[in-house]
């Protein structure tokens, strides 16, 4: 028995309905959901149009100002007015800048639903027509909410995450990445009424002759020998432990694993905390040293207080709260390589360095390369270690930034601090494009990208 197909495979676009669409077709791009009201389906016609009038009645009230205001940010300030009756001085709210360019993103936004609407409502109205011409049933709305959850599920799945992301991620990040061509910072006092200033804060970060120049090149350096260093310690101390641990002659292997694991169990902040307490002038590592004598009765190390001696310091604390973590991701894959191919290896007489160089390390490489750049990706932004351990000390008297302070802890730092939101937006930009160079350039030429069968 043969089914009705109720599918259209006709692919219906907006440039079509502008080009071969009949003039109500083309009306529906002027006003929404006409093509559907004249076409029977007169609920999508009235929600198009409802949308319409609200978009309209928007612009009309609270738009066309929210994007003339964006054009300049504002240009009143707060006044200051005597009031005879009260016999003193009234501050007059002005333009606040912030206000503006939220708004003004939102107005944007706004405008960019309302043209995707124009696009829909053509395609609606250009279906219909062409549905009519071929002497077509065209859907009635119980038909389209039934393709809805059939034929066209994934869309109906999708457009609530969409939305959300689009809300929640998308428009806030484009308002972050905005203040990076404002002057909008405490320098000059533009916390309030700020304006737009293009280029220059790129221009000023990326200046070796400028202060914010001379910080930024050596922090940039420091955080890409910090995540290379960080990650790598971790992965290559992570397998040498874990192969220790499957090795044939090691007795009590879940033991062993356990007490690596452990440190797992203890939050993260509470272990950084306490490791820096500990590293303190007066903290326990220094006192059992004094009492030892391998130190002076009043020295201490100069765990935070020394560039090098604070580099390589965090560099330890986050090998110790990180190798286990590494530990548990080695051991599964290490325990899934074919033994056949040691089997193999020991036939040929290959020893346990050659194994090692020519199976387990291309293999776990082959298998962890993404995960390894996923990793790099977070110690760039690893904010925790860094920031409840060293603090980004030490740090010269004039410079916002410390010796071991990464770019997210230096952005912390400038605007939570020192209130540079403008260059702290510059520094979030050139993090992100750090990242995606570094991370892409990578994967490209891994064996993870470039050999996919290779261990199939």
């Amino acid at each position: 028995m043969k089914t009705k197909k109720k599918k259209y495979a006709k692919n219906y676009t907006a440039i079509d309905a502008l080009k071969k669409g009949s003039l109500l077709t083309r009306i529906s791009a002027i006003v929404f959901g006409a093509g559907c009201l004249v076409g029977g389906q007169l609920v999508k016609g009235l929600l198009y149009l409802t949308v319409e009038v609200g978009i309209f009645l928007y612009m009309i009230q609270n738009g066309f100002y929210n994007l003339g205001k964006l054009i300049t940010l504002g240009d009143i300030e707060q006044q200051k007015v005597w009031n005879d009756a009260k016999s003193v001085y009234e501050y007059v709210d002005g333009d606040r800048s912030l206000i503006i360019l939220l708004y003004g993103i939102i107005t944007l936004a706004i405008l960019f639903v309302a043209i995707l609407l124009v696009r829909s409502s053509l395609k609606q109205a250009y279906k219909i027509q062409c549905l009519k011409e071929e002497g077509s049933h065209v859907p009635n709305l119980k038909e389209e909410v039934s393709e809805l959850f059939n034929g066209n599920l994934h869309i109906t799945l999708l457009a609530l995450p969409i939305g959300g992301v689009l809300a929640f991620t998308i428009l806030p990040l484009i308002f972050m990445i905005s203040m990076a061509f404002t002057n909008y910072s405490v320098e000059n006092s533009k916390l309030v009424l700020f304006d737009w200033v293009g280029l220059e804060n790129f221009k000023r970060l990326i200046s070796f002759g400028g202060s914010l120049g001379q910080t930024f090149w050596p922090v940039l350096g420091w955080t890409l020998i910090w995540a290379l260093v960080a990650t790598f310690s971790n992965y290559f101390l992570g397998l040498m432990l874990a192969l220790f641990i499957n090795w044939k002659e090691i007795r009590a292997k879940k033991m062993w694993r356990f007490f690596f694991v452990l440190t797992i169990a203890i939050p993260h902040f509470v272990t950084l905390l306490i490791i820096r307490t500990m590293l303190q002038p007066e903290g326990a590592v220094n006192i059992m040293l004094r009492n030892l004598g391998m130190i002076g009765a009043k020295e201490s190390l100069p765990f935070f207080t020394n560039a090098t001696w604070a580099r390589v310091s965090v560099i330890l604390i986050n090998i110790w709260v990180g190798v286990p973590y590494m530990l548990l991701q080695v051991t599964g894959i290490l325990q899934n390589i074919p033994q056949e191919l040691y089997e193999s290896a020991r036939v040929d007489g290959a020893g346990p360095v050659v194994t090692f160089t020519k199976i387990t390390l291309p293999y776990m490489m082959f298998i962890m390369m993404p995960y390894l750049i996923t990793t790099f990706t977070g110690n760039v932004n690893n904010f925790n270690v860094i920031f409840l351990t060293s603090q980004g000390l030490p740090r010269p008297v004039d410079s916002t930034a410390g010796k071991t302070d990464l770019l997210v802890t230096w952005l912390y730092k400038l605007t939570i601090e020192n209130q540079y939101y403008n260059v702290g937006a510059v520094i979030g930009i050139m993090t992100f494009v750090t990242l995606a160079i570094v991370s892409l350039i990578t994967f490209k030429f891994s064996g993870s990208n470039k050999n996919e069968e290779a261990f199939r």
